[in-house]
Formats: structure tokens, C-alpha cells, sequence
């Protein structure tokens, strides 16, 4: 990323080079006797599960006091939210070279730190320790972070150009120790050595942290970046639960400096003619590398084929037969299923190639199956209930972590189709949905009905997200032809981003308004897609909102040949070291950030509920994801979920 003042950042009057012994004097007595450098050597290098460590006390406790009450007086604070991260971020502190004269006459504390860090002392001390070689003095890299009640950074390895050493350096209340309880822990990610079926060795993250450094004040944790190997995450800070103290709440403003040590640049000492390349080319292949790594991803898609789509393209598909009829109307609405509600949603997802339906089940069936769910939703040790008749059925964690993290389970084979289906009384009313109604050919006739379009192949799956674990994040559609994906919300708790008085005037609408109840996407997009305000330096929390993500989004995803986010703002990779995400850009969904009025990029936005569908066209190149739960979340996130191969007819292929 090209910097605004790139001559500042390499290497200009405001970056003061100071000796060995003031550089020394800013840090606490005692840490650079040989002693003390041999003990952090000695743990680094035998640490796990990749090198890293912690100092304790690291600088001079009346300097960092001063550049705490600096970055609270004089530095503003945006809420930025992506699919990775929900942090609170400095201005223009990608550098602090970037800020003007006046700017930084009001930072002399945080300056000072900054010439202490990157002098020549600290980074041979820091070298000594991690054994990464020379590290550079001129390429300072180092922002200013807070995280408040909900804010998280998700699983990622940090790896972007020339980076050598991550490091972070807390700033909380010095006067009030932070307990580990709160959250906003530094947590590592263990990987395992595979070997693919081709004979290539591959680094795979396990989806549990190994290792959990919950922050205090004036603490400097610090690792290697290492292409395919430190992922790392910022665990979530958590609200206040129940019973908690009400004076913790001012407490759980976790502020840090982060940054990265590079490698020596032209004219420094340890300078290497080409190695930024190398090292470019290198991470490439880490994530080529890494790309062959897919085939342990879980869950994999499990394909059905659709023995009949050929006979229905560009034909004119036909009304629900009695039997069809007689079998989805235990299941689903029975206004869904009216030949003019048919014809009408078709209408509406011909003009914006996505739907969002509530009320979908039908009332007796709903009313059996949330009963059940509620029952499984608060359980200590959250599972995916397996169904009894069908032994073969796959459950597990979706991993790796870098890409997402969530219970899942597909649905087994669909059994002949016949209609009437076999028996299902002993079934329970979870399996009916994901093992019966999703796979039935009559299901997937009627999504073919509404979407006007031919269905080729599926792959069903449902899913639960645990609050305070899960997530999936941004990847992108990559196939040439689009996909129709279907995904029917069965989450009973509330709180999740709807209007609670507008989801009960739904809930008591009459039974034949199914228009009320069908909407697009001009009105499935919510909240969760718009701007915030900002916040004070003093007092980050002034403007947070109780949200506990769990919605699932659809986003625009060109590439920005400037690497820069969306309405133009720095790469916030940068920022909190998201890194390079293959198959997306470094920052791939960047869709709330307050004072920005540019298009966000939201396609289509769906909350967690209860009994909600949404059905969406997905084209090349189109971002989806679900946001991470918060551990204040009300329950967990459950979904059923099914995508289709599509058959476009000669209509479709012109439009």
C-alpha cells in the first residue's frame, strides 16, 4: 500500500534517530542486561505453537502513562466494522510519519516511544530474541487500536510484504488491572503438518487456540510473521454479564499500539538488494501453498445430482403436483404454494435476482420444530443432533480457522423419490427439515418454480453458531456460472438486529398476506449494512451498540487497484494485520465506517431469526459471509442451508 506521505515514511526529518543510551533510559531498569535478554532468547526459541513471547513492563511507566493521556486527548477513534474485525481505529496513524506538524506537536510522548522502539537499541535487543535478523529503523509501522464490549479481530497470520516481527503494546488503565474474564486476549492458532493427496506438504490451522495472552497494562507481546503459520485472533471483548459489577463496564476499553518490524530498508544496515520481492513471492506461494490445503477443508461439499434437470431447460416448468403439493404443505406455508404467490415471487426475484421470505414454515410444523430447538439452544456443550436413521450423516467444525468456524451437518443422501416419502414419525422435527424437506425433489422443484430457474445439482447443509466462537468470513464466488444458494433462518432467540415491534405486527398479520411477508432485497438489507457514528478519543463507548452480529451478508467484490477499502478509506490491513486472504482482497468487506457516505457494497442482508428464508443469485466474483456471534448474544445462530447448480435457459443466458 502506498502511503499518503511515502517520503515521510522513508525516512524524514520528523523521525529523529536517538542514541543507545536515551533509547535505553525510555525503557524499565533492568531489561537489557544479558541476564534478562537470555531468558526471553531462551523461551522464545522454544515456544509454542510458534515462536512468540511477552515482556512484562516494558517502558518507562510515567512515558507510557503520558502517551496514553496523549491518544485520549488529542486522537479520534472511527468504529470500522468488516467480516474479520469490529474495532475502534485511529485516524491517519497507518504511520505516524503521516500526521502534520501540528498534529504531532501534540504527541511528543508517543513520538519519543515511537524513536524508542524502532531505535537501534530496541530492534538489536528485539533481533537478539526472535533470531529474525536485522530489523528496520527507518519503515516504522505502528497504530493505535481500542477495542470496546463486542469488538473482536478474527483468525489470520498477519502476513503482508515485507513484515518480519508483530508486536503489540498495551495501553489499558493503569489503575485498574484488567481480568482475563473481560476478553481481548492475544490467542494463537496451533497448525498441523498434511500431506495432500498429491504428495504436497501443507500447514493446516487446527480451528482451537492453543494459547491464550490475556493483556495488562504496559505489556509488549511480540512473534514472527510467518506466512501459513502465525494465526492469531483478539478474542472478543465481552460485555458485562449478569450480576457483573457495574463498575467493570468502564474498565473494558482494551487500548493498544500494534505495529510490525520490517525488513532493513535501502541504505540501513542488514539492506538486501531484492528480498522485499523475494519475500513477496515467497507469501504468493504461501498462499498457493496454502490453496492445496483446500481439500482438508471441512465440511466439503457433498453434491447431489438431479437426475431430471435436462428435461426442464427452456421448458416452461410446471405446477406443483397434487402429491407435491400434499407433501410440502406439512412443512412450508401454504401460501408459498398458491400458484399466484408462486407467480408473484417469481416476478420479484426476476427483478432482483434474490428474495427474502418470512413466516416460510407452516405453523404447525414451526411451532415443533422451534420447541425442539429451544431446548437444544442454551446446552452447556453445544452440538448438531445427528439422526438416528441415518448413521452416515457427517458432523463436525467447520475449519480452517482462517476461513470460517461453525457446527455443521449435511444432510444424508436423499432416499428414492418417491411421493408420498417413507414414514418419518419417529424422526425429529430438526431431521425432518434438513433430511427430508430440503433434499425432496418437490422441494427443489418449488425453488425452481419461484426462481424461474432449472436446478441441476444440490448441496445441503446445516449449520450453528456457537455465540462468542463462530463465524464465516468473506470468500468470493469463483465458478463461471452462478449458483442459487437458499438459507432458511431457524434461530429462536431474539435480539439479533431486527425491529422487535415490526417483527410482532408480522408475526399477527393474516395468514393470506403473503406480500407482507415476501420481501427483496431492497428491503432485506438492514441495519447491519449502514454507517455509524463516530467516537471521542476520551470515551470510545460513547456511541456503541448493543449488536451481536450473526447476519448473514452478500457484497460487491472488485478489486480496488489502489488496495483501499470501500468509500476510499486506508487499508485496514494496515491497521490490525488482517493480512492477505487469498481469493479476496486484503480488506474484502469493509461495509460500515462511520462518516462514510460512499456505496457500501451491500448486495443483500439478512439478520437471524426465526422461520426467515432468503434465496439469492450468486454471480462471479460476489463476497458472502456470516458475521462472528457475540458471546452477549441471546443464543446461538441456527440455519439449514442448500446451493444449487444452475441451468440458465437461452432467456436467462440473454438477460
Amino acid at each position: 500500500m502506498k502511503r499518503k506521505n511515502e517520503a515521510a515514511a522513508n525516512g524524514s526529518s520528523k523521525k529523529r534517530a536517538i542514541s543507545d543510551t536515551e533509547a535505553q533510559s525510555n525503557f524499565r531498569k533492568g531489561l537489557f542486561d544479558a541476564k534478562v535478554l537470555q531468558q526471553y532468547t531462551d523461551f522464545y526459541a522454544t515456544s509454542q505453537p510458534y515462536k512468540h513471547a511477552v515482556i512484562q513492563h516494558l517502558v518507562d511507566d510515567t512515558l507510557l502513562r503520558n502517551v496514553r493521556n496523549e491518544i485520549r486527548k488529542n486522537i479520534s477513534f472511527t468504529p470500522k466494522e468488516t467480516d474479520i474485525y469490529k474495532i475502534h481505529q485511529s485516524g491517519d496513524l497507518a504511520n505516524l510519519d503521516g500526521l502534520d506538524d501540528a498534529a504531532l506537536r501534540r504527541l511528543p510522548s508517543l513520538l519519543q516511544l515511537r524513536d524508542s522502539l524502532y531505535s537501534s537499541a530496541f530492534r538489536k535487543y528485539l533481533s537478539s530474541i526472535t533470531g529474525s535478523g536485522p530489523l528496520s529503523g527507518v519503515k516504522t509501522d505502528m497504530a493505535v487500536n481500542v477495542y470496546t464490549p463486542g469488538c473482536h479481530l478474527l483468525c489470520h497470520d498477519d502476513v503482508i510484504g515485507s513484515r518480519r516481527v508483530s508486536w503489540i503494546l498495551y495501553l489499558l488503565d493503569p489503575d485498574r488491572p484488567w481480568k482475563p474474564e473481560w476478553g481481548g486476549a492475544l490467542r494463537l492458532f496451533p497448525t498441523r503438518d498434511l500431506k495432500t493427496p498429491d504428495g504436497d506438504d501443507v500447514k493446516v490451522p487446527e480451528p482451537d487456540i492453543s494459547v491464550t495472552i490475556p493483556p495488562a497494562w504496559n505489556q509488549l507481546s511480540f512473534f514472527t510473521v510467518t506466512p501459513g503459520e502465525s494465526f492469531h485472533d483478539v478474542e472478543e471483548v465481552y460485555r458485562r454479564g449478569p450480576g457483573e459489577p457495574e463498575e467493570d463496564d468502564g474498565g473494558r476499553v482494551r487500548m493498544a499500539i500494534s505495529g510490525w518490524f520490517h525488513i532493513p530498508q535501502e541504505g540501513e544496515v542488514g539492506y538486501e538488494e531484492g528480498l522485499e520481492e523475494k519475500l513477496a513471492e515467497r507469501s504468493s506461494l504461501a498462499q498457493l501453498q496454502g490453496g492445496k490445503a483446500d481439500v482438508f477443508d471441512q465440511p466439503q461439499p457433498h453434491w447431489v445430482e438431479n437426475p431430471h434437470w435436462e428435461d426442464n431447460v427452456n421448458k416452461e416448468e410446471e405446477e406443483l403436483t397434487a402429491d407435491e403439493f400434499d407433501f410440502l404443505i406439512k412443512y412450508m406455508n401454504p401460501q408459498y404454494l398458491t400458484p399466484d404467490t408462486v407467480e408473484e415471487l417469481a416476478g420479484m426475484f426476476s427483478d432482483e435476482s434474490s428474495l427474502r421470505l418470512a413466516e416460510f414454515l407452516s405453523p404447525k410444523f414451526s411451532a415443533r420444530l422451534r420447541e425442539y430447538i429451544e431446548s437444544k439452544d442454551l446446552e452447556a456443550e453445544p452440538t448438531l443432533p445427528t439422526n438416528p436413521f441415518y448413521k452416515a450423516s457427517k458432523v463436525g467444525v467447520a475449519r480452517p480457522p482462517h476461513k470460517h468456524r461453525f457446527l455443521y451437518r449435511m444432510a444424508v443422501n436423499p432416499v428414492p423419490p418417491t411421493i408420498p416419502y417413507p414414514d418419518t414419525e419417529k424422526l425429529t422435527p430438526y431431521d425432518d427439515l434438513v433430511d427430508i424437506l430440503f433434499p425432496h425433489p418437490a422441494f427443489t422443484k418449488w425453488i425452481s418454480l419461484v426462481t424461474g430457474i432449472t436446478l441441476t445439482k444440490s448441496n445441503i447443509y446445516a449449520r450453528r453458531f456457537r455465540r462468542g466462537m463462530d463465524y464465516t468470513l468473506a470468500t468470493a464466488y469463483e465458478e463461471e456460472d452462478p449458483q442459487l444458494e437458499v438459507c432458511l433462518g431457524i434461530t429462536p432467540s431474539k435480539g439479533w438486529g431486527e425491529d422487535e415491534e415490526v417483527e410482532e405486527e408480522e408475526e399477527e398479520e393474516e395468514a393470506d398476506d403473503t406480500t407482507a411477508r415476501a420481501q427483496h432485497n431492497g428491503s432485506a438489507a438492514s441495519s447491519n449494512g449502514k454507517a455509524k457514528a463516530s467516537t471521542s478519543a476520551a470515551d470510545p463507548t460513547t456511541q456503541e451498540d448493543e449488536e451481536v452480529g450473526g447476519y448473514e451478508m452478500y457484497m460487491a467484490g472488485e478489486e480496488d487497484d489502489n488496495n483501499t477499502a470501500s468509500g476510499g478509506a486506508p487499508d485496514p490491513a494496515t491497521h490490525t494485520g488482517a493480512g492477505q486472504r487469498r481469493k479476496t482482497k486484503a480488506d474484502p468487506a469493509v461495509y460500515r465506517s462511520a462518516g462514510d457516505d460512499e456505496d457500501d457494497g451491500v448486495l443483500f442482508s439478512q439478520p437471524a431469526g426465526w422461520n426467515n428464508v432468503g434465496i439469492v443469485l450468486r454471480d462471479r466474483g460476489v463476497l458472502r459471509f456470516t458475521k462472528y456471534v457475540s458471546r452477549s448474544a441471546k443464543g446461538d445462530r441456527w440455519d439449514v442451508c442448500a446451493e444449487f447448480g444452475v441451468e440458465l435457459g437461452e432467456e436467462e443466458d440473454e438477460d
